[in-house]
């Protein structure tokens, strides 16, 4: 058994990514990247989505969960993990992305066909998405039928959207968060000392100060972890 349960969310451990990739490459799920905050938050309803689903520790807190839970793994950076998936499959499967803005994502696809010749992108949009737009892309999906669908719009807005369409055109799903603005130079990378330190967390909120007001968040995970309370 791969998986152990942490604050109520059904969370995958790997001991390698080419572990994870060969549990995915025949399915059609939604990845979820799962973290310390979005397990401290415990969110009702991306609870059942995420345990219907496949979510994955994208964080340090969430392998130390893991682990205490007698699961070990390694962290799996959402971040990355979509741009190892494309350089594996480009040239087996299609793909569809979805996120951010209009200037961002038109980057993102121009820069990827630059990086993988021969990549199938069948379509993209930006993710401003309002309740008529959906069924649109729901159509699109339905005729353009991409294996991989990268959505892209921070959590857990892109959870519930990457729901409604899976529950009509299932494929293989995954929630990106900010990954479109750093791929395509919009947002800076966090640098390789900084993420090696495992102090990505503060470097964003160096970025962005708004994110210190999340913190609280974080700190509710170390108390339940501490007190084995997860």
């Amino acid at each position: 058994m791969n998986f152990k349960f942490i604050n109520g969310f059904k969370v995958h451990g790997y001991l390698h990514e080419d572990d994870f990739v060969n549990d995915i490459k025949y399915k059609k799920v939604i990845l979820i990247a799962m973290n310390a905050e979005k397990i401290a938050n415990r969110n009702t309803n991306l609870l059942p989505i995420v345990n219907e689903n496949l979510g994955y520790p994208d964080g340090e807190g969430c392998v130390l969960a893991l682990k205490q839970k007698g699961l070990r793994s390694i962290k799996i950076p959402g971040s990355q993990f979509w741009l190892n998936l494309i350089s594996k499959f480009h040239k087996q499967k299609s793909f569809y992305l979805i996120g951010s803005t209009e200037n961002v994502i038109k980057n993102t696809v121009k820069k990827l066909k630059k990086d993988f010749e021969k990549i199938n992108i069948v379509g993209y949009r930006n993710g401003y998405i309002n309740d008529l737009e959906i069924n649109d892309l729901i159509n699109d999906l339905k005729i353009k039928k991409p294996d991989i669908v990268f959505v892209a719009q921070g959590s857990p807005r892109q959870e519930f959207l990457m729901s409604k369409l899976f529950k009509i055109y299932p494929a293989l799903y995954m929630g990106l968060g900010g990954s479109f603005d750093v791929y395509s130079g919009n947002i800076k990378n966090v640098p390789s000392l900084i993420y090696n330190l495992k102090l990505e967390w503060f470097y964003r909120i160096l970025q962005n100060p708004k994110r210190i007001l999340r913190l609280h968040k974080i700190f509710k995970f170390l108390f339940l972890l501490i007190f084995k309370k997860l």
